[in-house]
């Protein structure tokens, strides 16, 4: 079942909403490039086939640490991407909603938003990262200046799992030229390379623009 169509009641409550739910914000990261920008530095980036997966593990890239006043990262693009979060003591969020570019979703319940690494850890082994130190892929993990961490829907982040561009796109189509920019920006940053099929569909994606 879509996203946008699951439905969780508390106490009478419905913890998602419709996005089209007045005054709620789209989520933001930092540092999305323009869409000429964008294609610029795609054509700057090495075209080579995805190396081996062997030797991966989601704890080589040690992620959420501390970023001080109590908060760990999660809890900072939780801030960050929801609307008028509220937190404790701890910084876990106690309310706010969460609205979900990738598939038009809003929730009030910060347990069904996953923070995405807009490449994902796994892509980023497969492409350079594998030869990387463990604090170059904390770094990478926990990046704040750049458009690599992003609030969405829990099972549409856990559906694209490790997949690049060809292989996976947000349902919202018209969200795929700030995805593409997003996606080309961190693999710019980081040195990472491009498959030609990855690199195909960002063209296209950038071509939307």
């Amino acid at each position: 079942m879509p996203a946008f169509r699951r439905t969780f009641v508390t106490l009478g409550i419905a913890t998602v909403l419709t996005a089209s739910l007045a005054g709620v914000a789209e989520a933001t990261p930092p540092g999305i490039p323009s869409a000429a920008t964008a294609k610029s530095e795609l054509t700057t980036l090495r075209v080579a086939a995805d190396g081996s997966q062997a030797g991966y593990s989601r704890d080589l890239f040690p992620h959420w640490i501390d970023q001080g006043s109590s908060c760990n990262t999660r809890e900072v693009v939780l801030k960050r991407d929801g609307t008028n979060v509220k937190t404790g003591a701890d910084c876990a969020p106690t309310s706010g909603s969460w609205f979900s570019p990738y598939d038009g979703a809003t929730w009030t319940a910060a347990s069904d938003v996953d923070i995405d690494h807009v490449v994902p850890l796994a892509a980023a082994w497969r492409t350079g990262a594998s030869s990387w130190t463990t604090a170059q892929r904390q770094a990478y993990a926990n990046d704040l200046s750049d458009p690599q961490l992003i609030a969405v829907t829990d099972n549409v982040n856990q559906s694209k799992g490790d997949k690049s561009p060809d292989q996976w796109k947000p349902p919202t189509q018209s969200y795929w030229c700030t995805y593409a920019r997003m996606w080309v920006a961190v693999k710019y940053k980081f040195k990472l390379t491009v498959n030609s099929a990855e690199k195909t569909s960002l063209t296209d994606m950038l071509n939307r623009c």
